[in-house]
């Protein structure tokens, strides 16, 4: 995997108590930095950034072309009463690699893992251990311990020396984990990358789950419980999730975490549990990804009450989610189209067509906005135009980069950056998103291109310091400005 921030979901350690009557409460996390080593330079963490979302981008073209055609179910309506839960999420531009990080508890008793949430991802897994209970003990042919190899993963860089070790999920230790068999319906019709191997009827459901760039995760799959805390510090549990239990995992953003968390769009995703009793509703909110390391954002799944806090003074906008089985599992977004300083670019409508082989998605792990290239090459030309007069200078990856020490560039302007979604809605981020710092006085325009026909992605970069709900029961995101810790309703 790949990303410059990370996100951490960080749960307290008091022990489960019963969930009482939990109407009108939210579930939220906040977003915090990893303390963790000295990491490479801002330009090196970018350069492995930047070849991290190619490899991204190219798994995304190629999950969706084999999408399998299974229909996912639809959300049923929200509970009477809708709660809430919220997890913190820190900035990891400082660690060494570009993940966003969040600290579950699975099991029961409850053991702690840091996960990676990615909105691009069905599969929930962590590293695992489990040698069985009888019949039910996995093949052998799928390790019952843990291993980590590779140097290459989604985007991540290689292991820095004095990383903490891996956790272990202990599965055999929980009460509550359960083997999912293979011949059961779930395994054979909609579990994502199971395979067809089945020994006997009581074996578990096996996955290869691959990803683009070579990296992979190797288990089988079960049922098992989260203790997750409400925005009260009350414990509850969210029981029935699928999660993977991984005896081996190749890559190395795999080195820095125990796991991943899925958010992406599914029936067997770790939203689609967590909205079962939140309303079919997450949002989160960026921090600055050079923000100080104590700053804070957040996870929260139901309904987000700093989205109508009347302490804002910035509007809260809506676009239309296209949500579709074989689009599964990424959150694509009804885009119009683009402009720089207030023009509209002349772009074909087709780029923004999700059924044409194009369209946007909006996406927490991938760093920089992707852009097809009928789009990439409009939006940097006009940046480029208005930024003519500052002395340009070569950093390897980018295209467009600039010498900001000097006279022209303190009187450049830079050029407002606007996103046009179907309807009136629109984004014009701050030009830190889009103008990003890559070394002491050095700017680059942060857009990378796919080829045509291709996907479109909005990076986490561009989503940076707003409020972004994905709301799946009216298929609407809202998004709207925040520094992600004015009105937090989350409190240590």
């Amino acid at each position: 995997m790949r990303w410059l921030l990370f996100v951490l979901l960080l749960v307290s350690a008091a022990a489960v108590s019963p969930a009482a009557s939990t109407a009108g409460r939210i579930l939220r996390l906040k977003l915090h930095r990893r303390p963790d080593l000295a990491g490479p330079s801002r330009l090196d963490l970018l350069r492995s950034m930047y070849y991290g979302d190619r490899r991204r981008q190219r798994m995304i073209a190629g999950q969706i072309s084999r999408r399998r055609s299974a229909c996912a179910v639809s959300p049923a309506p929200a509970p009477a009463g809708e709660q809430a839960i919220e997890m913190p999420v820190w900035s990891g531009a400082y660690t060494g690699t570009g993940q966003y990080f969040v600290r579950v508890r699975l099991g029961t008793p409850a053991q702690p893992f840091l996960l990676i949430p990615d909105t691009g991802s069905d599969l929930t897994w962590v590293t695992c251990r489990y040698v069985g209970r009888g019949d039910d003990s996995p093949d052998d042919s799928l390790g019952p311990t843990a291993s980590i190899a590779g140097n290459r993963s989604r985007g991540g860089r290689s292991p820095s020396a004095g990383r903490p070790s891996r956790r272990v999920f202990q599965a055999d230790l929980s009460r509550s984990f359960r083997p999912i068999t293979c011949s059961s319906d779930l395994c054979r019709t909609q579990l994502p990358f199971s395979l067809t191997t089945c020994p006997t009827t009581a074996s578990p459901c096996a996955y290869d789950y691959v990803y683009g760039d070579g990296s992979s995760a190797q288990g089988f799959f079960a049922n098992e419980s989260a203790t997750v805390e409400l925005l009260d510090h009350r414990r509850t549990k969210l029981k029935g999730l699928v999660v993977g239990c991984t005896s081996s995992a190749v890559g190395s953003s795999f080195v820095a975490s125990d796991g991943v968390l899925a958010l992406g769009h599914g029936p067997n995703t770790f939203v689609s549990r967590a909205g079962a009793h939140f309303g079919h509703r997450f949002s989160y909110c960026l921090v600055d990804h050079l923000s100080p390391r104590n700053a804070t954002g957040y996870l929260t799944f139901g309904p987000n009450p700093d989205l109508i806090s009347p302490h804002s003074s910035f509007p809260t906008a809506a676009a239309h989610l296209i949500l579709d089985p074989s689009l599964d599992p990424f959150y694509y977004v009804a885009v119009a189209g683009l402009s720089v300083a207030g023009k509209v670019l002349r772009i074909s409508p087709g780029v923004w067509n999700a059924s044409n082989g194009g369209g946007v998605i909006v996406d927490s792990g991938t760093t920089l906005t992707v852009l097809a290239e009928p789009a990439y090459t409009a939006v940097v030309a006009a940046l480029s135009r208005s930024l003519a007069a500052v002395p340009r200078v070569e950093v390897d990856p980018f295209e467009y980069c600039y010498n900001w020490t000097t006279a022209e560039a303190r009187v450049a302007a830079v050029p407002d950056f606007t996103v046009h979604f179907v309807g009136s809605a629109k984004i014009s981020p701050p030009s830190k998103s889009y103008l990003i710092d890559v070394a002491a006085g050095v700017k680059c325009i942060g857009f990378t291109s796919t080829p045509w026909p291709g996907v479109s992605t909005i990076g986490n970069i561009l989503q940076q310091e707003h409020i972004w709900e994905f709301d799946l029961q009216n298929q609407r995101l809202r998004f709207r400005r925040s520094n992600c810790t004015a009105g937090s309703y989350y409190h240590h």
